[in-house]
């Protein structure tokens, strides 16, 4: 069974600030490119396999007015994006990064592709292009296993590490998992290599707290496994929510009780992780206020 628009209609959502979010990937590729874009060469296939989906079949059709179809006698087909005017090529170019570019370049979506481990235990980061890390410098995390990756989360390899791997190696072809994760940051970078997190032995240094600046931070996550070379791909898809826009909407004090359940749920040291032992209190009390 393979991905169909209809089960991977979830995957990518176009938004009105599309053309704004399309600018600000375009500086940081070009700024932090190795952060930003890395393939070892084992991905290349998997890379093309997404990308050749991706402006073969999905976009033209979920979005039919932005990415239109074109071919010329004089050119090889290609896939218009109306919005930018960029003609993304029907076959991929021979380079992944420059695979990756064109789709860090076109869709406000940044992928993550993991292989199996060749030792045959767990899963590596073999590929990504990642516009909008949220504290983590992809390029350290690049070629690890899932638990390397996720060492610094507290909790991680005493209560999930080996159910994710038996998750990961169980997700079917046609299989999309969505789930989302939050956060809140005392900045707007959308790019956040470091300083949303603090980790064992960090010392919590006092802060002034700006609400005017401090935000939701939401991720749209989703993961499925490619038809043909069966690599798994990671997607998620950013927003940032002004505090004062929760506030002003009812949400204020939903948020503040989701704030206080991260020290009371089952990994409490997630409100440090977070960062939340620094701007907990400020935000609650504006909240709530």
């Amino acid at each position: 069974m393979g991905l169909t628009n209809t089960t991977f209609s979830n995957l990518i959502q176009i938004d009105s600030n599309y053309l704004t979010r399309l600018a600000l990937r375009k500086n940081i590729i070009a700024e932090h490119h190795d952060t930003a874009i890395q393939a070892h060469p084992s991905i290349t296939p998997a890379v093309h396999e997404l990308y050749t989906f991706l402006v073969s079949a999905y976009l033209p059709t979920r979005f039919p007015s932005l990415f239109i179809p074109s071919s010329s006698p004089s050119s090889p087909p290609s896939l218009l994006n109306t919005a930018t005017a960029q003609s993304l090529p029907l076959t991929p170019p021979t380079s992944p990064l420059e695979t990756l570019s064109l789709l860090g370049h076109n869709l406000d979506e940044d992928f993550l592709l993991l292989l199996p481990s060749p030792d045959g235990d767990g899963y590596r980061l073999q590929g990504y292009v990642t516009c909008c890390p949220a504290g983590f410098n992809t390029r350290e995390k690049f070629g690890k296993k899932l638990r390397e990756i996720h060492a610094p989360v507290p909790g991680y390899k005493e209560k999930i590490e080996r159910s994710m791997d038996r998750f990961f190696e169980r997700i079917e072809v046609g299989r999309v998992v969505l789930r989302s994760n939050w956060s809140v940051t005392t900045h707007g970078r959308l790019f956040a290599p470091s300083g949303n997190h603090l980790y064992e032995g960090d010392e919590v240094e006092d802060e002034v707290v700006d609400v005017e600046n401090t935000f939701l931070r939401c991720e749209r996550q989703t993961l499925h496994r490619l038809p043909q070379t069966k690599a798994l791909v990671f997607a998620f898809k950013t927003y940032m929510y002004p505090l004062r826009e929760i506030k002003e909407e009812g949400m204020g004090e939903e948020l503040a009780a989701a704030i206080e359940g991260l020290e009371t749920g089952s990994v409490p040291q997630m409100m440090f992780y977070k960062r939340g032992v620094v701007w907990g209190e400020a935000v609650k009390q504006f909240l709530r206020g």
